[in-house]
């Protein structure tokens, strides 16, 4: 795909570190393999280090220029002291030492410690087992109270963000504001012009009901935030996407008939919204990709295949890659 192949080109040869805390995983192993051959990120595995390198000898994998860590083998010492200071008084030394024997916990560590710029984990872990760790070391962005998940939809030239479709079941007014928000910087990863649709069963007023007045707010916090971005809202998604749609029920909109970024209502509509386009509308759907964290932290479906996990590293590189370029501005 051109928008992955972009992406690439982008982090080759950066020197990007990216943690698989799942190394045990054969999936794991035959991605990482792939990304070190095409010198597109520095992985490292966590696991048992024999387990690791038997598996790999199993499958003819070469993990000559992969980094092995044992976290059973590793002095936590440093690690133990910077969690229970980053926790402030909510876990104990104790705590922290039985803690970070989860992989999840260990791994993000690392990324907190700047040892590795990412994290990819979610293979053979729920969603929250990936994301509890993220959100008590790495923490939010100043300014977004809560991370989010986006869906990159592709299909030949065509390409859009849909958000929430994850993580917030029913954002009040602001939260979706900061979805917005941070789903502009997804649709900058991609090189995509954001239009911003704020999704609704009504268009500009034409139905009445709580539902719509809170996407109506959430569109003027973010339009009040963001005023040079092309933003609109509360639409009905045909308004959102069709031209024609757009002309009679949204006219002068620099927005309707144009978006590329739609941010859904709740997650009951954004979840189905994209598998309909995904299963109905033939579109590839990539991620989910975490938004709003301070370093890039990547959940895998647990019936991830290889070349998802492939993907998914090279978005999350992409993610460290413009992160290090926002802190050289």
């Amino acid at each position: 795909m051109e928008i992955i192949n972009n992406l690439k080109n982008k982090i080759q040869a950066q020197g990007i570190k990216l943690v698989f805390p799942e190394g045990e995983d054969l999936r794991i192993l035959t991605a990482v393999t792939q990304l070190v051959a095409e010198q597109l990120v520095k992985p490292v595995v966590l696991g048992n280090v024999n387990k690791i390198k038997r598996l790999a000898q199993e499958n003819h994998l070469n993990l000559d220029q992969v980094e092995i860590i044992d976290p059973e083998e590793y002095d936590k010492s440093e690690m133990v002291a910077a969690f229970v200071e980053r926790r402030k008084g909510k876990n104990t030394i104790e705590d922290a030492h039985r803690l970070l024997q989860d992989v999840n916990y260990f791994g993000t560590m690392l990324v907190y410690l700047h040892q590795v710029d990412g994290l990819i984990s979610g293979a053979a872990h729920s969603t929250a087992d990936t994301v509890r760790p993220a959100l008590q070391i790495i923490k939010t962005k100043p300014g977004v109270k809560r991370i989010s998940a986006a869906f990159l939809m592709l299909k030949d030239t065509e390409k859009y963000i849909f958000a929430d479709c994850a993580i917030n079941v029913d954002p009040d007014a602001q939260t979706l504001a900061e979805i917005a928000k941070v789903s502009l910087e997804t649709a900058e990863l991609f090189e995509i012009d954001p239009k911003v649709a704020m999704l609704s069963f009504s268009t500009h007023g034409s139905a009445k009901a709580e539902q719509v007045t809170k996407v109506a707010e959430a569109t003027k916090i973010i339009q009040a935030e963001k005023p040079n971005v092309a933003i609109d809202g509360e639409l009905q998604f045909d308004a959102a996407f069709d031209m024609n749609v757009a002309q009679t029920k949204a006219k002068g909109s620099l927005v309707a008939g144009q978006a590329n970024v739609f941010i859904f209502p709740e997650l009951q509509s954004a979840n189905i919204g994209y598998k309909i386009a995904q299963r109905m509308g033939h579109y590839q759907a990539i991620g989910p990709i975490l938004q709003g964290m301070n370093k890039p932290i990547s959940d895998l479906s647990r019936g991830a295949s290889s070349e998802d996990i492939y993907q998914t590293a090279i978005i999350t590189a992409a993610q460290a890659k413009l992160i290090q370029d926002k802190s050289e501005e």
